[in-house]
């Protein structure tokens, strides 16, 4: 029992330490150097975005307008249509005006057979590559192939970029040590007239909100204190930006539950291989290229994304341990991939569980009520904190919300600290064990609505 005791308080105390490390790193006074560099490069780097597209009927619309509008001369955008049964085409073919047109592929890469490659009459840098059905990582490395420029942006369908997000990129990337980076990203329907400063929650329901919460929580406080320690881990899906190149030499992206994740750790690894030719390489976020994606608005869909989440976590743990393990001293992806993800947010969750468990039918102990009672108090004072520090940083960063939704921000807040963060230990749970019977996921319903409309009302 002793033995016992000194498990669960230990494990509790590695719990502390780790949330209490993010939330001081996140700070202003632990910037790291260049962190904060403004370039100013004369000339604009080449971007290529990629959108893959499977079933996107529902937001195609708002894609595209999203690409009409951004403030940047040298790019091009790839919709890569990955067999869409619905009005994906038709909508691209409506909005776009295509005609078919002759690129040139890479040869470098596998995917499944392209049907038709089109370009926009109106638009003549946006492309749309049609082919047989894949899956993500078959698409976005179908959209690799056809790419012309040295920089890949890689955005899911519901993802929309703000006008400035490319000079920002452009930027950052003027340091020609860095190799990829992380955008940052806010929820689509928290979007405002102005999306570089003011945020809403007048079109959100309090599933949203939470929502908002775990993302302002992951990319204000969670990525800038783990870019600091040069331990990113990118969710290109999402907002990635990496150097083409690079991704052709790691052999694009692996089809998997987990591609988006994956991409990075492959990307770590191979830095880790040519530690000699690219020791100085650097994995970086850019606070100031900010994105909007479209989040579920319902149980049954916030459901599906988070368990999917969690098996891709899974996936990568499994396929990258022999790298992980080797590097975990030595690379900080790996420290915090092995030690935090792994020991804090799945081990302690079932740990927590087993020991409740075990104390409401078999043995009362003093010992393992106070640590479930600990464990418990520690979820609900860290998320509270978690929750003020994510809006105070976002506000740093220069986003402010209304006055008037003070209120509903804060019993969002009691919402997410009293009830949220257990739902979330639910997904964990659920996740990490799904992985290992069904490795399929399913597609979350997207909402379809005019995001131009409820934005300019």
């Amino acid at each position: 029992m002793l033995f016992l005791d000194a498990f669960l308080f230990t494990l509790f105390y590695i719990c502390i330490f780790f949330p209490i490390l993010h939330l001081l790193h996140c700070l202003p006074w632990f910037h790291v150097q260049g962190e904060n560099d403004r370039r100013n490069p004369k000339s604009e780097k080449g971007v290529s975005i990629l959108i893959p597209c499977f079933n996107e009927a529902g937001i195609i619309k708002t894609s595209v307008n999203s690409m009409k509008t951004l403030d940047y001369q040298n790019f091009e955008v790839v919709y890569v249509n990955d067999g869409s049964s619905d009005d994906t085409f038709p909508l691209l073919h409506e909005n776009l005006e295509l005609v078919q047109c002759w690129k040139t592929p890479l040869n470098q890469l596998r995917h499944q057979k392209i049907e038709s490659i089109y370009q926009s009459q109106l638009h003549p840098n946006i492309f749309v590559v049609n082919k047989a059905n894949g899956g993500k990582a078959d698409a976005l490395n179908a959209g690799i192939e056809y790419s012309t420029k040295e920089l890949v942006v890689t955005l899911d369908a519901d993802t929309v970029l703000t006008e400035s997000a490319l000079k920002s990129i452009n930027n950052k990337f003027a340091d020609e040590e860095v190799v990829a980076a992380g955008g940052m990203v806010h929820v689509l329907q928290t979007k405002t007239q102005n999306p570089l400063n003011k945020l809403t929650l007048s079109n959100s329901n309090l599933l949203l909100g939470v929502q908002m919460l775990d993302f302002l929580k992951a990319f204000y406080v969670t990525k800038i204190s783990l870019a600091r320690f040069q331990g990113l881990a990118i969710i290109s899906g999402a907002f990635g930006i990496f150097k083409k190149d690079l991704l052709v030499k790691v052999g694009g992206y692996r089809s998997s539950v987990g591609e988006d994740i994956d991409i990075t750790l492959k990307i770590q690894r191979y830095i880790s291989k040519k530690k000699n030719d690219m020791k100085n390489k650097k994995i970086v976020l850019i606070t100031d290229a900010i994105s909007y994606t479209e989040l579920p608005e319902t149980w049954r869909d916030l459901f599906k994304q988070r368990i999917r989440w969690q098996k891709g976590y899974v996936d990568c743990l499994v396929h990258f341990i022999p790298f992980l393990l080797r590097t975990v001293w030595t690379r900080s992806v790996s420290f915090f991939y092995i030690v935090e993800s792994l020991i804090v947010a799945i081990l302690a969750a079932y740990v927590t569980v087993g020991v409740f468990t075990y104390n409401a039918v078999a043995n009362f102990s003093l010992s393992l009520a106070s640590f479930v009672m600990l464990y418990l108090l520690y979820i609900i004072v860290f998320n509270l904190v978690y929750d003020i520090l994510a809006i105070w940083q976002v506000r740093r960063y220069g986003f402010t919300f209304q006055k008037k939704q003070r209120l509903r921000l804060f019993l969002t807040i009691l919402y997410d600290v009293f009830i949220h963060r257990f739902v979330t230990m639910y997904f964990v749970l659920y996740g990490s064990i799904a992985y290992f019977f069904n490795r399929d996921w399913k597609k979350v319903k997207r909402t379809g609505r005019n995001y131009e409309t409820d934005i300019a009302s």
